[in-house]
């Protein structure tokens, strides 16, 4: 199934190294990519129960191989969840550009889908980028024991 080759793969490379073609071409990639998840989702579904079947046909769980499979198919899954979530923030128009490539993003995403570069600058008021860090008061002195007078 998911060898880390394929037509996933290449497309998941492609589009990290892929320099910035604008928002428009980043959203076609970002339908293709919904396109491609949903299918791949879709066929672990299947293949998942289909193992389950095969399992419980011989009376014989494999516990580890389900849970590995269920894995696979949740990691697919959230991240057709995130395209789907940044697709449709950038057709309501609530996205931004990444400044580094192009791609859109979605309002509060703290780095780009593609590039993986910030989107978040540091917000820090005008008036606090002159002043020098705080400096902590001298501990005063100890004063001299008073003398005593003798008794």
């Amino acid at each position: 199934m998911q060898n880390g080759h394929g037509p996933d793969a290449a497309i998941g490379g492609a589009m990290a190294q892929a320099p910035g073609g604008g928002a428009e071409g980043s959203l076609a990639q970002l339908r293709q990519r919904r396109l491609e998840l949903a299918e791949k989702v879709a066929a672990l579904t299947w293949d998942l129960g289909g193992l389950t079947y095969e399992m419980a046909i011989r009376d014989h769980y494999r516990l580890d191989v389900l849970a590995l499979r269920a894995a696979e198919l949740q990691k697919a899954d959230a991240e057709l969840g995130e395209v789907e979530r940044l697709l449709g923030s950038a057709e309501e128009g609530i996205s931004g550009q990444c400044r580094s490539c192009g791609a859109v993003h979605s309002r509060g995403a703290a780095y780009c889908w593609r590039c993986g570069a910030g989107l978040l600058s540091e917000a820090r008021p005008a008036a606090l980028g002159d002043i020098p860090p705080a400096v902590a008061p001298a501990a005063p002195a100890p004063s001299p024991p008073a003398p005593t007078a003798p008794a």
